[in-house]
């Protein structure tokens, strides 16, 4: 079986949770069975940050939040102009209605 990166681990974790602090990440990886070091942790959570995927932030002077960022979907310029074109021709199946201006 193949073991997936600590990296995946740890956002499939975030993301499950969707907000939680540092310290009961590393309770759930013990009980996972995995032991990180602090800084190897913070490593960790620094490449999740840089790649967009988590938002880390103090809540105390020794308590980090980490929380998912909700990645907005990006509307296609050829979709919303299709989108668009249909919302008109829908409106103009209509005879006898004129638009209001």
């Amino acid at each position: 079986m193949t073991e997936l990166p600590l990296r995946n681990i740890l956002y499939d974790k975030i993301k499950s949770a969707t907000s939680l602090t540092d310290e009961a990440l590393n309770k759930s990886l013990v009980k996972s069975g995995i032991i990180l070091q602090e800084d190897r942790l913070n490593k960790i959570l620094l490449d999740l940050e840089i790649l967009g995927l988590v938002r880390v932030s103090w809540l105390t002077k020794d308590t980090r939040r980490i929380e998912m960022v909700v990645q907005e979907a990006e509307e296609d310029e050829y979709e919303k102009q299709n989108r668009e074109t249909m919302e008109k021709d829908y409106e103009a199946s209509f005879p006898g209605v004129e638009e209001e201006s």
